[in-house]
C-alpha cells in the first residue's frame, strides 16, 4: 500500500512542480531573447513556470564576431563562412543561453536570415520567407501549448525587418486562435529614464498598443545581498555571454539595459491587464 502511494506521488511530482505561467517566446534570431532574459529566468526558476522558444530564421546571418573568430577558429566576419557554419553555431549558443533561462523546448522554423533591412513586407508576403508555413507552425504550437503569454519584440519602426515580421506573425497567430488566448507582450531592454515611445507600427494594425495599459517593467539592475554587489544583471550577462559568435554586438550590450520593459497590445483587450500586473508583482516579490 505504501509503495503504491509512493509511486502515485512520484508520478504527480512533475504536475505539482509547475505552478507558474507558461510562455512561448517568438523571435527572429538567436540572441533576440537577450531583451528579456531575467523575466524568463524568474518565471521558470522562481515562479515555477515554463518557457518555450520558436526561432523564425535559420540563424545564418550576423557577421560581427571578430573575437569569436579566434574562439571558433574561423573568420566569423566572412559571409560565405558564416552562411555555412553560423546556423549550427548560433542555434547551439541559443540553446546554452536557454539553459540559463530555463527554456524547455526550442522550435526551429528555419527561414532565411538574409540581410539587415527595415521593411517587413517581403517576409510577410511570402517573397523572402515561407510565411504560410511559419503561420501554420505557430498555429500548431499555440493550439498544443496552452500558453498564458507570448513574448516577442516590440515591432517599432527602427527595428530590423526580421524582428518586426516575427512579432507580427506571432500577433496574427494569436488573433486567429479560438477560445482562450494567451496575452501577447512586446519586450525591449531599456535604461532608466528612457524616452522611447511606441503606439503602433504604421500599416500593421495588429501591432497597436492599448492606450489604457501601462508599460510593465522589471528592474534587473536593483542591487541586494552582501554590500549590494548582487543584481539580476548577472543573469542577463550569462545569457549574452553564450552568444560568442556575436562578440561585437554582445560586447556593446554587456551589463547594459537596466529595465526589461513589456508593452501591452490592444488585441489582448483590457481584461488581461490585471493578470499581467499580477505577474509583474510576483516577479518583483520573488527571489531576492
Amino acid at each position: 500500500m505504501m509503495k503504491a502511494l509512493l509511486l502515485q506521488l512520484l508520478f504527480c511530482l512533475p504536475i505539482l512542480a509547475q505552478t507558474g505561467p507558461k510562455v512561448l517566446i517568438v523571435t527572429a534570431h538567436p540572441d533576440d531573447e537577450t531583451m528579456f532574459p531575467v523575466t524568463v529566468f524568474k518565471i521558470t526558476r522562481e515562479l515555477k513556470g515554463s518557457a518555450d522558444l520558436a526561432l523564425v530564421t535559420d540563424a545564418s546571418g550576423g557577421f560581427n564576431g571578430m573575437l569569436a573568430s579566434k574562439y571558433y577558429g574561423m573568420n566569423m566576419l566572412d559571409s560565405v563562412i558564416g552562411r555555412k557554419h553560423l546556423p549550427l553555431i548560433r542555434k547551439k549558443e541559443m540553446m546554452r543561453a536557454g539553459e540559463v533561462m530555463g527554456i524547455g523546448n526550442f522550435f526551429f522554423l528555419d527561414q532565411r536570415d538574409d540581410f539587415y533591412n527595415r521593411d517587413p513586407k517581403p517576409y510577410l508576403s511570402g517573397q523572402r520567407w515561407d510565411a504560410t508555413m511559419v503561420s501554420k507552425r505557430l498555429d500548431e504550437l499555440l493550439a498544443k501549448g496552452n500558453y498564458d503569454y507570448v513574448f516577442c519584440l516590440v515591432p517599432h519602426d527602427g527595428q530590423h525587418a526580421h524582428h518586426k515580421a516575427a512579432s507580427i506573425l506571432a500577433l496574427r497567430a494569436v488573433q486567429r486562435m479560438r477560445g482562450r488566448k494567451p496575452i501577447v507582450l512586446g519586450g525591449q531592454a531599456m535604461n532608466k529614464g528612457y524616452t522611447f515611445r511606441f503606439s503602433e507600427l504604421e500599416g500593421f494594425p495588429e501591432t497597436r498598443l492599448l492606450a489604457a495599459a501601462p508599460v510593465f517593467e522589471y528592474d534587473r539592475s536593483r542591487t541586494f545581498g552582501e554590500d549590494n554587489k548582487h543584481s539580476y544583471m548577472i543573469v542577463a550577462d550569462w545569457v549574452k555571454a553564450e552568444h560568442k559568435s556575436q562578440s561585437g554586438d554582445m560586447n556593446t550590450a554587456m551589463h547594459r539595459g537596466d529595465l526589461e520593459t513589456f508593452w501591452y497590445f490592444a488585441l489582448n483587450g483590457e481584461a488581461g491587464i490585471p493578470q499581467v500586473r499580477q505577474l509583474f508583482d510576483a516577479l518583483k516579490s520573488s527571489g531576492y
